[in-house]
């Protein structure tokens, strides 16, 4: 005979099916509260070899969310939320950008991710979004590479790198094309042995190869990131005699390698490092007599501010907060990427992550950005596609856009006057 206190299999079934009903038609625990804020969590390299980039990134993301919060915060469900912004040092390292990524999500409990510095680092530090399906928007991740893992919560607001290297031969085959430059044109070019640097160099090298003859590529090469000694690659450059140097390098690389250029005697009638030349730290630590005439590739430029529009609003934004001081585009795309995510959060009218996700894969918004507009395209792996600008270094300290031409505020110098006739 059964004892009344132990319960047959039928009733452990109907009071298991009651407590699911109890539970279910109750309130939400308190762990399930409306929410009360947007938690927003991101690292960045503070410290390390990209230090002083990761500060600018940092002023980026802080301008946008103190933006957000003096409109009483963002608007979800028909309620304003201030948003929080947690930021961790990475030092510049992977693992410990995955580390605090992972620590941000899982032990902090921030509702969305946005995006370290440098490809190397976001390439690895997404697949923590990934693995949490957490959207994690970046503007400091370039290389295709990333973007190319069918990622559904990654999302880039930084264009190819390659895209970088045609818009620079684009500009040089005008030039040549003019007769400013050689044809054929005799071509040095360097980038550093990353996913970034691949990117650049394709750019250049299939534009080369679709020119008819128009360019020789006399040196290929590359070079490990942050390195100390370029003295033999540039041995190898000034014995090819080559006319145009092209180089792909993260900041501190294009400090000490043009810094050994210089020393070198070496001259070429365009010079380029990539994205890399009008910053005011590599003018004041190389002097702007050695950086005239170098043109650069960004993905931004305040020049751009010289019309009215978004990009304008943001400079004069930026400048009011820093004295006067004009932003770059590591602050811009920073801003830019907290902007997207913040749209898509108030499209979606709640913190779910999915409802964000899915706003942020059919985002299609104006944009600083130049080209107007923003979206993260799924034939491009969710990265957007936006056009370079092109500026020039010149003795006055200025650099202006100098293509393409609808977005130009100033007009470009083909042959380096630099060099010795």
């Amino acid at each position: 005979m059964r004892s009344r206190s132990t319960p047959t299999p039928c009733r452990s079934a109907l009071l298991a099916t009651l407590l699911l009903s109890l539970v279910a038609a109750a309130p939400r625990a308190a762990g399930a509260a409306a929410p009360t804020k947007v938690s927003l969590g991101a690292t960045l390299p503070l410290t390390g070899a990209e230090a002083r980039i990761g500060g600018f990134f940092k002023e980026g993301y802080e301008l946008a969310v103190e933006e957000a919060n003096q409109k009483g915060g963002l608007t979800v469900g028909g309620k304003k939320l201030p948003v929080t912004l947690s930021i961790l040092d990475d030092t510049t390292t992977q693992a410990t950008a995955v580390s605090l990524a992972d620590r941000l999500v899982n032990s902090d409990g921030v509702d969305f991710l946005l995006g370290t510095y440098s490809s190397h680092l976001v390439e690895a530090q997404s697949t923590i979004g990934e693995q949490n399906r957490i959207p994690y928007v970046n503007g400091g991740g370039g290389a295709t590479k990333i973007y190319k893992r069918g990622f559904k919560y990654l999302f880039g607001t930084i264009a190819p790198v390659e895209l970088l290297g045609t818009t620079l031969m684009s500009w040089i085959d005008v030039q040549q094309k003019a007769g400013k430059l050689p044809r054929p044109a005799k071509i040095a070019l360097l980038w550093e042995n990353t996913a970034h640097g691949k990117d650049f160099r394709k750019g250049v090298s299939d534009f080369a190869a679709k020119s008819g003859g128009a360019y020789q590529i006399s040196v290929d090469e590359s070079f490990p990131l942050d390195g100390k000694d370029f003295s033999a690659l540039l041995g190898k450059v000034k014995a090819a005699n080559v006319d145009l140097f092209l180089a792909d390098a993260h900041l501190p690389d294009y400090i000490t390698m043009h810094r050994q250029y210089v020393a070198a005697g070496l001259c070429h009638k365009v010079v380029s490092y990539g994205a890399r030349g009008s910053e005011k730290g590599a003018v004041d630590a190389l002097g702007q007599e050695n950086v005239n005439y170098v043109v650069s590739g960004v993905w931004w430029s305040a020049e751009l501010g010289k019309k009215p529009g978004l990009a304008k609003a943001f400079v004069e934004l930026f400048t009011s907060k820093h004295q006067g001081r004009k932003p770059e585009w590591f602050q811009a795309l920073a801003y830019e990427s907290a902007r997207a995510l913040f749209t898509a959060i108030e499209q979606a009218g709640s913190l779910d992550r999915e409802a964000v996700r899915a706003k942020l894969a059919a985002l299609k918004i104006p944009s600083m950005l130049p080209g107007g507009t923003l979206e993260f395209p799924a034939s491009m792996g969710q990265q957007a596609q936006n056009p370079f600008v092109l500026q020039q270094n010149l003795p006055d300290r200025t650099s202006p856009i100098i293509f393409p031409p609808d977005a130009a505020t100033g007009t470009g110098i083909a042959v380096n006057p630099r060099c010795p006739k």
